[in-house]
C-alpha cells in the first residue's frame, strides 16, 4: 500500500526538460517491458513518460523517503496503472531490489554523486538488462576534455565547491566505465540547456 500522498513535490528543470527526453525515449525504448529509473526524484518524469508511453511499466526508485513519498503523491494524483511503487534503492547497495530490466533510465544523477555511483549504475544496469536493452542517462557532460559550454564550467565548479566527489563527468570516462561491463554506446544526442543523451545498449552476456 502507498503512504497518505501529500502534494507531490516539483522542480523547475523537470518541468523544462521532460518533454525533450520524451522524444528521445519514444526512439529508443523497447516495445514492451519493464523501464526502471534510477534517482526519479519528484516522480514528474515517470509519470509523464508513463502517460506518453503507456505500452511500458515503469519501475521508479529513490533512495530519499521524502522524495519516494512525491512520487507515490504523482501516481496517486495521474492514477496510472502502468507505474509501480517506487522502490528505495541506492545505486550503491548492490543487487539492487529488481530482478531484471529490459531498459534502464537515469536523469541527472551521476554528477550530482560521487563516482563511484557512475560505476555502481554500470554494473547493476548491466546485470538487469536482457540482451539489447537499453540504458539512458541525461545530464551534462565534458568531451574531449573540455566543458561544451560557459555555463556547464560555472555548473562544474559550484558542484565541486559544494562536494568534491561530485562534478560534471567526461563522456569518455563514463563511456568506458559502461564498456567495462557490457555496455555499448549506441548514440549521443544533444539536448537543451547543454545537455545530452547517452544512449547505451548492452551486449550478450558471456554464458
Amino acid at each position: 500500500m502507498s503512504p497518505a500522498a501529500d502534494v507531490p513535490l516539483t522542480a523547475p528543470a523537470a518541468e523544462r526538460n521532460k518533454g525533450p527526453i520524451l522524444t528521445v525515449l519514444k526512439h529508443v525504448l523497447p516495445e514492451s517491458g519493464l523501464v526502471l529509473e534510477i534517482a526519479s526524484g519528484t516522480g514528474q518524469h515517470v509519470v509523464h513518460f508513463a502517460q506518453e508511453i503507456p505500452h511500458l511499466t515503469w519501475q521508479p526508485s529513490d533512495p530519499d523517503p521524502e522524495l519516494r513519498a512525491s512520487i507515490w503523491a504523482w501516481i496517486a494524483q495521474t492514477s496510472l496503472s502502468n507505474v509501480r511503487a517506487p522502490l528505495d534503492l541506492d545505486v550503491q547497495n548492490q543487487p539492487w531490489p529488481v530482478e531484471m530490466a529490459d531498459a534502464v533510465v537515469c536523469i541527472n544523477m551521476i554528477h550530482i554523486a560521487p563516482w563511484t555511483a557512475t560505476t555502481a549504475l554500470m554494473a547493476g544496469a548491466s546485470r538487469l538488462l536482457s540482451n539489447s536493452g537499453v540504458l539512458v542517462l541525461y545530464g551534462p557532460y565534458r568531451r574531449d576534455g573540455r566543458h561544451t559550454a560557459p555555463s556547464n564550467e560555472a555548473f562544474d565548479r559550484q558542484l565541486r565547491s559544494s562536494n568534491p566527489d561530485w562534478g560534471v563527468r567526461d563522456l569518455e570516462a563514463v563511456t568506458e566505465a559502461a564498456a567495462l561491463h557490457g555496455l555499448a554506446l549506441q548514440d549521443v544526442i544533444s539536448m537543451p540547456a547543454n545537455n545530452l543523451c547517452i544512449v547505451f545498449r548492452s551486449t550478450p552476456h558471456p554464458t
